[in-house]
């Protein structure tokens, strides 16, 4: 896809409007609006002090800074989150219905603070780990389907993409053709896209079509950075490429082992060859393709029942 010099993985300018905080295997967007600003994706929780002094540099009155996205609540998507909400009283945190659902459970909360503190480099200051001394995440405002949300000058059209999780949801800006999908459309590490389908990878797949329909002059992933044009019309369609040649890797393994663990293990190799130096630790990432292949060990003992005569 000859993607290299459209690409923007450093935090800095994507565009007039939209700026990349954070890191580069952990970012997140601030949206200029002209009278206020918007934050799209809430990132991991050490990347907290890059994102401060990013803001303070760039001279942003942050009591501009209105309304935080959130994604999904996937524990990489929603870090910075009850930091910003305690710095910042007046911003609204916005995400979807089964989003503040989960945020609001005291069980997934807590798991989303385990893999933040995991990630947390050993000397981090102690205002990271305060901020997440909590119990839940406060969830604003909730979006659904054809919702639109004001910036200032800009209008950000609500999509819902289910399949990377239960939750998500994508961030259309149609004034400058920006579309924000976090890991729904797929992460791009290195010229593959990894298909991302933690939760459903029928209604992951079926996301990333609908997506496909939007003119798309930039994509902002939460990992690794920006895509610009004009590979931005062209990712969805590797993206939807690299899907199925994802699926289909998962679906012989396992027809070959028949075994969940072993598939993982396999799956496991195989992506650690071809993405070397991945942000998330081999454990993380074997709960990941683990995941993945369990919808695909469902899908195949239903298929199975079905054909099976009854005694």
């Amino acid at each position: 896809m000859g993607v290299g010099p459209m690409r923007i993985e450093q935090p800095g300018y994507v565009n007039d409007r939209i700026t990349l905080l954070g890191r580069n295997e952990s970012c997140v967007y601030l949206v200029d609006g002209k009278d206020e600003y918007a934050i799209l994706g809430g990132g991991m929780t050490y990347i907290i002090p890059d994102v401060m002094a990013q803001i303070k540099a760039a001279n942003i009155e942050v009591e501009k800074i209105k309304r935080l996205v959130l994604h999904h609540s996937h524990f990489d998507h929603v870090g910075i989150a009850p930091f910003l909400k305690q710095q910042w009283p007046w911003i609204k945190v916005t995400a979807s219905v089964r989003a503040k659902e989960l945020l609001a459970r005291e069980d997934v909360v807590a798991g989303i603070i385990g893999f933040n503190q995991m990630m947390l480099p050993k000397k981090a200051q102690d205002h990271l780990h305060e901020s997440l001394d909590i119990k839940t995440i406060e969830v604003d405002e909730t979006v659904v389907q054809g919702d639109v949300l004001s910036c200032g000058d800009l209008d950000f059209e609500v999509i819902d993409v289910p399949g990377h999780s239960s939750c998500s949801m994508a961030v259309y800006i149609p004034g400058e053709k920006v579309l924000s999908a976090s890991d729904s459309a797929g992460i791009l590490f290195g010229d593959k896209v990894f298909a991302a389908a933690n939760s459903n990878f029928d209604l992951y797949q079926e996301s990333l079509k609908k997506m496909a329909e939007y003119e798309v002059a930039i994509h902002l992933f939460e990992h690794y950075g920006a895509l610009t044009q004009p590979a931005g019309n062209e990712f969805m369609k590797q993206s939807m490429a690299d899907a199925g040649i994802m699926r289909q890797m998962i679906e012989e393994i396992y027809d070959t082992t028949q075994d969940e663990q072993k598939t993982v293990e396999a799956l496991l190799t195989a992506v650690s060859t071809t993405a070397s130096g991945y942000f998330l630790p081999k454990k993380i990432m074997a709960v990941v393709l683990g995941q993945m292949t369990r919808f695909i060990a469902k899908q195949h003992a239903a298929k199975k029942s079905r054909f099976t005569p009854s005694p």
